[in-house]
Order: C-alpha cells, then structure tokens, then sequence
C-alpha cells in the first residue's frame, strides 16, 4: 500500500474540521450536500479534504442520501430499567428511520464524560442525545455546542435555551402521586430524594412538598435522601421506619428506590400496603418485577427517546440546529399515574 493510500485511510473528519477551521457538523453538511452552508465555506472545507486526502466512508455517504445518520447517545444512569427504556426507544426509531445509533459510556467525572463526546464527535454524529444524568450536565452541553453537533437533553427538569429538550412535567407528576396517598388517608408521608445532580430531583419534592402544604388536614413529611439506586431506596427506609412515628407511606422518587423501600419494609415483616404504602416513579421493569407491583408514575421514557432521535434526525437534514440558531426545541410528553396494589388506605394503628 502505497504511503498516500495509507494517510487517506487515517485521515479523520475531526482533522479535517480542525484543518479547515470549522466544526465536525459543518464537514458533515458539506461531504453529505446539506443546504445552507456557505459558498465560502464549502469551498473551504472542500480545499481542505483535497490537502488531507480525505475519503469519507461509502457507506456513511449512502445512509446520508436517504436522510439518515449517526446520532451519539451518551449514557451513565445507574438505573438499569431506566437505561434499558432508553435503548429501546432510541434504537426502535433508529431503526425505523435508518440512522445508526452509537452508543457511548462514561462514568460522571468531567474528564470521562468529555472523552465519551469527543469519540462521538470524531465519528461523524449529527447529534448526541443527553439522557438523565447528563441532560443535566452544562460542560457537555458546552462541548457539543463548540464542535457544532445538536444536542437534546432528555429527562432534565426545565428547558434550556442552549439545548433541545424532552421532558415531562416532575413537578405535577410528584404532585398527583402525593395526592393519590393523600386521598387514602395518609397524613404520615415519606419521601425519598433523588440525585442531587438532577433538576428532575428537585422538581419531584416540590410537587410532593406543594401537596403536603395544602392539604387538609394537614399532613406530615418525612424527607430522606436518595440517589436513584436500589441501595439508597434501601437505606432511606430503614431511616424512615426506624423513627419512633414511622411514616405510613413512603413516595420513592424512582422505582429502583422504591424496590428497596419494599425490601425494607419486608425486612422488618411489615405488609405492603397493610402496614405500609409505597409509590414509585417511572414504571421501568422492577415497577412489575417486585411484590406487590408498584404503584408509580409511568414516564414516557422510551417516547422520550424516540422524539430525541427524531429532533436530531430533523434538525440536521434541515441543515441548522435550533438550539443554536433560534429559539430550541422543548417538547414535553404527558405523564400517567400507574395505581397497583402497593398503596392502600391508610392502616389503623392502635
């Protein structure tokens, strides 16, 4: 092989962004004919694919013919069903658009997490889609706004004016939740925290806390904190029973959690819901998987991740991204409350 044929076959996309001066985004319209890139920096661009010897992949070109491409998904959630959720909404209308999904893990710290990002950027994505943790995560953000890719958070509490968003409603959803134990006498209630790192954390206690100020009569809450795992639900309710007035329901902010608070409660030979309600939030698999089955909020999280995929599927055959040139995207999805037979009335204690 000769030393030109092997250059051409190294040469990267991220080199010739860096070489022309522009983002991977911008090579990417350019290579695959997008609209709306200017003579000049087509020009450019092309110039500088002559200088490197680049040849961009065949098959990639193809899949960009028929209006598909690679979008990234970047993941760390330390809840199995929420991620296993995520997957199958992001790859079931991968599938049915024809883009390829790429997939990366990183742990939380700054260093992985822009690692992940620069891999997902050298290989050619038009966007990344941010779920939980990371929606929530503004160096990330940052970082795909510098290399010029979309990016859409899923599952972040509020809207962003420098990303697209999908999200449902945490506060009115923890809010009916909270009123569903209300209306069956609790006035003893527990809540369980999420991580701190995440909006959707705080929205969900203060529509628990917004329910429990307004009732009558009034109501007592229990706060412990979480951070979404099955161990922190777990040791939240050790907590909460252990107190000389234990709660007579325990709200989980996730389903995980809200498994450990089943676990607890068996552990101290406690009947779900004779002797003690417990809510969860999500309705991922464990909501069903455990005894008895939760009941809990039903996020659309699959959906969540179809309209994400679809947000940066049109966003960049469109050939702009909103979030940077115009007002972003925030597409909210409708919650559901989920009853089933892990809350009950309220028990009578003597």
């Amino acid at each position: 092989m000769s030393t030109k044929a092997k250059r051409k076959t190294a040469v990267t996309m991220d080199q010739v962004a860096q070489h022309a001066g522009v983002s991977v985004m911008t090579v990417s319209r350019v290579m695959n004919n997008v609209p709306g890139v200017k003579k000049t920096t087509r020009e450019v661009v092309m110039r500088a694919v002559k200088e490197l010897g680049y040849s961009p992949n065949a098959a990639a070109r193809s899949l960009a013919r028929h209006g598909s491409g690679r979008v990234g998904l970047l993941y760390s959630n330390p809840s199995a069903g929420y991620l296993s959720e995520i997957l199958v909404g992001a790859l079931d209308e991968a599938q049915r658009s024809g883009a390829l999904l790429v997939i990366e893990k990183c742990d939380l710290s700054l260093e992985s997490e822009k690692a992940a990002i620069g891999r997902l950027v050298s290989g050619g994505v038009a966007g990344v889609i941010l779920p939980a943790p990371h929606a929530d995560s503004q160096p990330a953000i940052a970082e795909l706004q510098d290399h010029g890719v979309i990016a859409v958070a899923v599952g972040t509490g509020r809207s962003r004016s420098d990303a697209n968003v999908v999200r449902m409603d945490d506060f009115a959803a923890a809010a009916d939740m909270t009123r569903h134990l209300l209306e069956l006498g609790h006035r003893r209630i527990g809540f369980v925290k999420g991580a701190e790192n995440q909006t959707v954390s705080m929205e969900r206690l203060l529509g628990f806390e917004h329910e429990i100020r307004n009732t009558e009569p009034a109501a007592t809450a229990l706060i412990e904190p979480g951070n979404f795992t099955y161990r922190s639900g777990f040791e939240a309710a050790e907590r909460l029973l252990s107190d000389p007035q234990p709660p007579t329901a325990i709200f989980a902010s996730n389903d995980d959690m809200a498994a450990g608070v089943v676990a607890a409660a068996h552990r101290r030979g406690l009947d779900v819901p004779g002797d003690l309600s417990v809510a969860g939030f999500d309705d991922t698999h464990i909501a069903t998987a455990v005894w008895p089955e939760l009941t809990t909020v039903r996020q659309p999280v699959a959906r969540m991740a179809e309209a994400a995929l679809r947000i940066v599927l049109d966003e960049s055959r469109s050939g702009r991204d909103r979030a940077r040139d115009g007002k972003p995207v925030d597409r909210m999805l409708p919650h559901e409350l989920i009853v089933r037979t892990s809350s009950g009335q309220v028990p009578v204690r003597n």
